[in-house]
């Protein structure tokens, strides 16, 4: 009766829940008393976001009407990578918000290192962007998620394919 239980650490956003989030924010956006006239928008270009408004401040505010849609969505706001505001065209700024979709090598060492000092009895090894985690307990499977939700990564994990 020893087989082996598994599960795989993942780092996606589901672009469904993110376009969803982006039309409740247009929407409030619209609605919103402070936004009255202003040239903001959002639009998703592929891996991208690129947000425009009338200046710096009016572009934090469109983000942060965002976020708060993204979160109440569960999307994964640790996954956004944020360019430069630059000029854009009428006066107005815009900001490019790479969504960073699966786990880069280095974060990936990084939680091999963490589960491997945990002292858990549980084997780790990268596939790709992801973490395969497999070990005879299931208690020390959940243990390793519950070190890395509390491990300061740069980045929203999701455990899946608990077996």
């Amino acid at each position: 009766m020893s087989s082996e239980n598994s599960f795989d650490i993942v780092s996606k956003v589901d672009m469904q829940e993110l376009s969803n989030a982006i039309t409740q924010a247009e929407r409030e956006i619209e609605s919103r008393f402070d936004f009255k006239g202003s040239k903001s928008s959002i639009e998703l270009e592929k891996e991208e976001l690129v947000v425009a408004s009338d200046d710096e401040y009016k572009l934090k505010s469109v983000i942060d009407v965002l976020q708060s849609k993204m979160i109440k969505r569960g999307v994964p706001i640790k996954n956004m990578e944020f360019g430069k505001i630059e000029p854009a065209s009428a006066g107005t700024v815009r900001q490019r918000i790479k969504l960073k979709q699966g786990i880069e090598q280095d974060i990936s060492r990084k939680i091999n290192i963490l589960i491997r000092d945990s002292k858990l009895k549980v084997k780790s090894q990268i596939q790709g962007d992801q973490i395969r985690v497999t070990g005879k307990s299931r208690d020390d499977l959940q243990a390793v998620m519950t070190l890395l939700r509390g491990a300061d990564l740069q980045i929203e994990l999701q455990f899946t394919n608990y077996r």
